[in-house]
């Protein structure tokens, strides 16, 4: 889907991100026809990390992404590198709900696309300030006594990282703010400029063979006898099997799909860099942060220490007027400390979410391969994905059967009428959030 408004162009946006590339050397355009065992569609981290996975596998992958790899919400978004596939970690009765048997399977599989992110960082030395430490903050007791249950379900499943409860007092070890009473930090998860690692990661897989084309927009599938034609009109490619890994601009390629997810809005600002003593005193751990509201927000330091500060939600495709304008208040209530802070970077785009919010991924026939849907948390759940549809194309789809038996339902009333039907849900889940439920 291309889509064009004022925060959408043709080009990365003006983020944080984008100026601070380590990766700025494009890929070509496709001109006329070429030939793969497998077409992924889609220059994310669920495409790039499906493409790298089978190139390691030693499958022939052509990978097509209408603008520049990255473009979308996986080099957008906040940069926090959380586990889980759906359900928090620290909710195992909700993965036993969920996935039923397989929920053990799952359970795993939340923690390791973590190590998937960490594993390519590493493997293919990807320079993306990957940085180690995250904090879920609590803004009352209701928020404190759930993280506490949440350690404890962690610690009883055997969670491999090291996890701490901070209360009250211990607060501004953490988090220079006076809007939470403690929360719990996970050594196990993280953040990263999510730009570089889509892009360093899309380097990796090229230098692999992958076959990667930008400025490549797909304007229909078509099914002829075994194989899968994937039709950018000036260019096709041939493949056996198919992987759409579009997830919020997906548009209406595939009906079924779209019919599924929502595309959300998700806005954040930078500020100039902070002082040594500033950035200690807001963020002396380094932690990325979020809190435990339904319409949370989110920051973190970069690397040369601004303020990364996300958050706000829209659902019927209408941007704020003025993101600063938005977005800065919401900075200051959290740390007054950087009301003289200059803003120079405000960005947005889409993340999506379906009815249920857990990641939907799997197959459409034996052809068609897709994941989606992360509900703003796909960092490392879409390396999962990934991995689980290479497997799958390869020959092992055990894990894929398990996730994609997961039903997903399609909105009420279809495209016409899933943005008012979840305007009226997230509504209800705010009104949970002011009365401190």
């Amino acid at each position: 889907m291309r889509v064009r408004d004022r925060i959408h162009t043709d080009q990365l946006p003006p983020s944080y991100y984008a100026a601070t590339s380590n990766y700025p050397d494009g890929f070509r355009r496709i001109e006329g026809n070429e030939r793969a065992e497998v077409c992924v569609v889609g220059g994310g981290y669920s495409g790039v990390a499906t493409a790298l996975a089978l190139a390691e596998k030693g499958v022939d992958v052509a990978l097509v992404e209408q603008n520049s790899i990255g473009w979308g919400a996986s080099g957008r978004n906040g940069g926090q590198i959380l586990g889980g596939f759906g359900p928090e970690l620290g909710e195992v009765d909700g993965y036993a709900k969920i996935f039923g048997p397989a929920a053990d399977t799952m359970w795993q599989a939340g923690v390791e696309c973590v190590d998937i992110v960490r594993r390519n960082v590493e493997k293919y030395a990807i320079d993306c300030d990957l940085t180690w430490g995250y904090f879920d903050a609590a803004m009352n007791k209701g928020h404190m006594k759930d993280l506490i249950e949440t350690k404890s379900a962690l610690e009883g499943r055997g969670f491999p990282h090291a996890l701490e409860l901070v209360i009250d007092e211990n607060i501004s070890s953490v988090v220079g703010s006076s809007q939470f009473v403690g929360g719990l930090i996970n050594n196990g998860w993280g953040h990263c400029h999510p730009l570089n690692l889509v892009r360093g990661e899309a380097t990796a897989a090229a230098g692999l063979g992958v076959k990667i084309y930008e400025d490549a927009r797909v304007s229909k599938l078509e099914y002829q006898g075994d194989s899968v034609v994937v039709d950018m009109d000036w260019g096709r490619v041939t493949a056996d099997k198919v992987v759409l890994a579009c997830n919020a601009y997906l548009g209406n390629l595939v009906p079924k799909l779209a019919n599924r997810m929502l595309p959300v809005g998700s806005y954040i600002i930078a500020t100039e860099p902070l002082s040594d003593d500033l950035a200690a005193e807001i963020l002396p751990g380094n932690h990325a942060v979020c809190d435990q509201r339904w319409a949370l927000d989110y920051f973190r330091l970069s690397a040369d220490k601004r303020m990364l500060f996300g958050g706000v939600a829209t659902y019927l495709g209408l941007h704020p007027k003025d993101l600063v304008k938005k977005m800065r208040p919401k900075m200051l209530k959290v740390f007054p400390q950087l009301k003289d802070a200059r803003i120079d970077y405000h960005w947005g785009g889409y993340l999506s979410v379906g009815l249920n919010r857990i990641p939907q991924i799997g197959r459409l026939d034996e052809r068609t391969y897709f994941a989606q849907a992360y509900a703003g948390h796909g960092v490392a759940a879409s390396h999962g994905a990934g991995q689980m549809i290479a497997e799958a194309i390869t020959g092992d789809d055990r894990r894929l059967a398990m996730i994609e038996a997961v039903k997903h339902r399609p909105f009420p009333g279809g495209r016409l009428l899933r943005k008012p039907a979840l305007v009226a849900g997230m509504a209800i889940e705010r009104l949970k959030d002011f009365a401190g439920f």
